[in-house]
């Protein structure tokens, strides 16, 4: 019932994990897979190892979260030996994966696609990330010129790959953004990344609480303002929309296909509801669609008629 089609894949169902939950190593990859996860999304990777910021760096607040990992990793050198080790077992499971990268430049970008596209049935492409400074993420994402310049040289690069695109909230037209990557050939749009970025001060101490001191706001509050831009998004461009942003529940995947995502991701909702929360979103998912009598190809951008 909930078997999904994207850029000529088969997907056992539309609920994939996001990038940076449990996409730490190959086996906690593996766990998602296995409560039911269509696709498991990694960590994001770059070029080289990174520390990413001081502790703490993640704060809990009223609606969610908010975090400034700065992108820690392995490098893509070694985090591709991670996902070797579990491609098979996510194959015999039916789960897809979904290799997310970062670069300060095209160049990076290009050298990390190459590097992870034999291992990965799909790319995503940090160019959203808030917090991580030094002219990555958002900081790229945020420039319509900067962010076709990504994508054309990745797909260049990796030729007949799916590559998609995670865009930022924080700018003044994500429309005009989605026409950018569509332009420079991304087969899919992500939206939305972490919102902000904000900040939590401790009265006691006077000093912000994360080590970034600010960071970028996930969770429930910020599924709103992740439903609007994917409804903007879908009425801009031809491309499939994979939401992300506060969702917790059957219901909410059901927003976002309504508002036009093809498919979404769960990223902090592990956090609320377990690992199997990947089960429990489909098994609602599936509840609503028989109440109504309805399939899930039938909803998706059903908002805009």
């Amino acid at each position: 019932m909930l078997k999904t089609n994207l850029f000529g894949i088969d997907f056992k169902n539309p609920v994939f994990l996001a990038a940076g939950i449990m996409g730490e190593t190959g086996s906690a990859l593996k766990r998602m897979g296995k409560n039911g996860a269509g696709a498991v999304c990694t960590k994001s990777i770059g070029l080289e190892k990174k520390m990413g910021h001081n502790n703490p760096t993640m704060v809990e607040v009223e609606g969610g979260f908010l975090n400034a990992m700065g992108l820690p990793n392995p490098g893509i050198n070694e985090y591709v030996g991670e996902i070797e080790e579990i491609r098979d077992d996510l194959k015999k499971m039916g789960v897809k994966i979904i290799g997310s990268i970062y670069g300060k430049d095209s160049n990076e970008f290009s050298k990390v696609a190459e590097t992870i596209s034999p291992f990965v049935d799909v790319i995503e492409l940090n160019i959203s990330c808030p917090h991580a400074g030094g002219f990555y993420g958002a900081q790229i994402g945020q420039n319509p010129d900067l962010s076709h310049s990504v994508v054309s040289a990745v797909k260049d690069c990796v030729n007949k790959q799916p590559v998609m695109a995670k865009l930022t909230p924080n700018v003044a037209d994500i429309k005009e953004i989605a026409k950018s990557v569509e332009d420079a050939g991304a087969d899919g749009i992500v939206a939305i990344n972490t919102l902000g970025p904000g900040m939590v001060i401790d009265i006691e101490t006077k000093k912000p609480i994360l080590g970034n001191k600010f960071g970028g706001m996930s969770g429930k509050a910020i599924k709103p303002i992740a439903i609007k831009n994917v409804y903007d998004i879908y009425s801009a461009v031809e491309l499939p929309i994979i939401g992300v942003g506060g969702i917790t529940m059957g219901l909410d995947a059901i927003e976002f296909m309504l508002a036009g995502a093809s498919a979404v991701q769960v990223g902090t909702g592990v956090y609320y509801r377990g690992y199997d929360i990947f089960d429990k979103i489909c098994e609602e998912m599936e509840q609503f669609l028989i109440e109504k009598n309805i399939k899930l190809k039938d909803i998706v951008g059903g908002a805009h008629e």
